[in-house]
């Protein structure tokens, strides 16, 4: 099908796949397939794939197309399709980005180049030139605490919209809502559609704060619970979307640490496995899974959530 003209971040909940692996370590593209599948069928507004959650730090070049192009694939047009280019070269992002383009992605999204610790200036080149290598709307990524204290300041942000008209959103990571509100003021002088999106799912100060949603991690284990935690707060009941958030807030503690090991461990003990972890990432342990499924069944998510895809 033909890919969406986005001129807006989607509203609502951006699903994460992660990248199912093998047991001869393979990218498993008919899991994934299934993968998409579950994320559209619960409710995903669109996808951003080939992000940190899919391991594309411990993918080559080629994976990261192929698993680019099975998205879309998998996708066929229903929801919008953004890929992440991220690297912390400017030439290998360009790549990423004529390609995902090539194969009929609808957006890219890219962060601020890591190790290298650039400046504003050569952090608005590094985007201008990603811009410029296409015609695809494009979302940059902000998450200093990742990057060692580099993001986007609210000027390259200004800067970067006032040039290029598809620059039409930005994830901000920096887990700060300070940053938050000053980037989404900046944005505000020059465009107001421009979107903002959390990168997990703190949907309650994120949608408040007037973001247009955020990404989903956890919709691939438990749907039905973000699905609600969305919808309570879109619909302004505050006290049931703050009891929720609190969970949610809980679930993350959980996934965070090894991250995305323990993503993929209550993936599978829902019934949807996906395979190991990479390394450097280590498999969750027989122990940290058992604790994992004594919190989901002790949050209820094993009686009141999908079991298998």
């Amino acid at each position: 099908m033909t890919p969406q003209r986005l001129t807006e971040v989607p509203f609502g909940l951006m699903h994460v796949p992660v990248a199912p692996f093998s047991a001869d370590n393979r990218l498993d593209l008919d899991t994934y397939g299934r993968h998409v599948e579950f994320c559209i069928r619960h409710g995903a507004t669109s996808l951003c794939v080939v992000l940190h959650l899919a391991e594309s730090l411990n993918l080559d070049m080629e994976e990261r197309e192929a698993l680019a192009a099975a998205s879309v694939e998998a996708a066929d047009g229903r929801v919008p399709v953004i890929v992440n280019v991220s690297t912390p070269g400017t030439d290998a992002a360009i790549r990423l980005a004529r390609h995902a383009e090539k194969v009929g992605a609808d957006a890219v999204i890219a962060i601020a180049p890591y190790y290298w610790k650039p400046p504003q200036e050569a952090i608005y080149e590094h985007f201008s030139a990603i811009m410029s290598a296409t015609a695809l709307p494009f979302m940059a990524y902000n998450s200093p605490a990742l990057m060692d204290g580099i993001g986007v300041s609210p000027a390259t942000l200004v800067r970067l919209m006032e040039r290029f008209p598809q620059f039409i959103g930005l994830k901000e990571a920096s887990h700060n809502f300070e940053t938050f509100i000053e980037l989404k003021r900046a944005s505000r002088t020059v465009r107001e559609n421009f979107g903002m999106v959390l990168g997990i799912e703190y949907v309650l100060p994120a949608m408040t704060l007037g973001g247009v949603g955020t990404m989903s991690i956890y919709c691939a284990v438990c749907p039905n619970f973000v699905n609600a935690l969305f919808q309570a707060t879109v619909a302004g009941e505050l006290d049931k979307a703050r009891r929720l958030q609190e969970t949610m807030s809980y679930l993350w503690q959980l996934g965070k640490v090894d991250y995305p090991a323990p993503i993929k461990a209550m993936m599978e003990i829902m019934g949807r496995p996906v395979g190991p972890t990479r390394l450097p990432i280590r498999p969750a342990s027989a122990e940290r899974t058992r604790v994992l499924a004594g919190e989901l069944e002790r949050l209820g998510f094993l009686a009141s959530e999908p079991k298998g895809w």
